[in-house]
């Protein structure tokens, strides 16, 4: 179902989106939908739900709510906590690209934040990637959360940022072991796999497989400074402000008052 506003949902679809909400809701509580911010904030602080204040129950009020936070709120801002969109700059984000949430950060320029980890979620579409590329600095494990199959190759770099034709050592749940360059790697739900800094990778969703649920837990995240792409592209998309917000993103956060 790709229309913004269908006039009816009384279909296949329909029925799969209403299945998978009633699996959400039984990980949140019964005045999360609707609820004004205090309540969301009170339910987090309180361990009752493991979203940060600016998911889906908050949609129509962020943007707004937003214009008047102060310095309490700068953690969000700076480190680049919540929403994220990303088509690389290429206009394709039906096949290269992916929605994401920046759970929790630390920042590496700004020593006022000790956390050292970051984690992400990532919702890959059927039929999307992320492009080739390495950090210099960041590991992290990639997991498959659930849904599909996604598909990961692997490269070494050589150092002037080729790919080496050496074997590349991978480490999965656990276990480590050798494949050849540009190996695909296999992750069902509940997989996942450690990347290393210099270590290229891609990652696509099986075909056929069906949407897939990826978490990220990593070294702090720095997506502006941190990313090496085989290929010369762009980390954040361009965006055509042809309407109000529908909801603020990672890089969007007005100043504090």
């Amino acid at each position: 179902m790709k229309e913004l506003l269908p006039e009816s949902y009384s279909n296949d679809t329909g029925l799969e989106i209403a299945e998978t909400l009633q699996k959400l809701f039984r990980y949140t509580t019964e005045d999360a939908i609707h609820a004004d911010y205090d309540v969301a904030y009170n339910n987090f602080v309180a361990g009752k739900v493991a979203m940060i204040p600016n998911g889906y129950w908050m949609i129509d009020q962020l943007p707004e709510e937003w214009k008047e936070k102060g310095e309490e709120y700068d953690e969000i801002r700076d480190n680049m906590l919540g929403w994220d969109i990303t088509d690389y700059g290429l206009g394709k984000f039906d096949e290269v690209g992916f929605a994401l949430i920046t759970i929790r950060n630390g920042n590496v320029k700004n020593e006022k934040y000790t956390k050292s980890y970051a984690e992400k979620l990532l919702m890959v579409q059927d039929g999307q990637m992320a492009p080739m590329h390495f950090h210099w600095n960041k590991m992290e494990d990639i997991i498959n959360r659930g849904g599909g199959n996604v598909l990961i190759t692997v490269y070494n770099s050589t150092e002037d940022g080729q790919f080496a034709d050496t074997d590349v050592t991978v480490n999965c749940d656990g276990r480590e072991y050798t494949v050849p360059a540009g190996t695909q790697i296999r992750l069902t739900p509940g997989e996942s796999i450690t990347i290393y800094p210099y270590m290229y990778h891609d990652f696509h969703v099986e075909e056929g497989s069906g949407a897939v649920l990826l978490g990220e837990v990593s070294m702090c995240n720095d997506d502006e400074n941190d990313n090496r792409f085989y290929e010369p592209i762009g980390r954040f998309p361009t965006i055509e402000e042809d309407e109000p917000a529908y909801r603020l993103l990672c890089n969007e956060y007005p100043e504090a008052k």
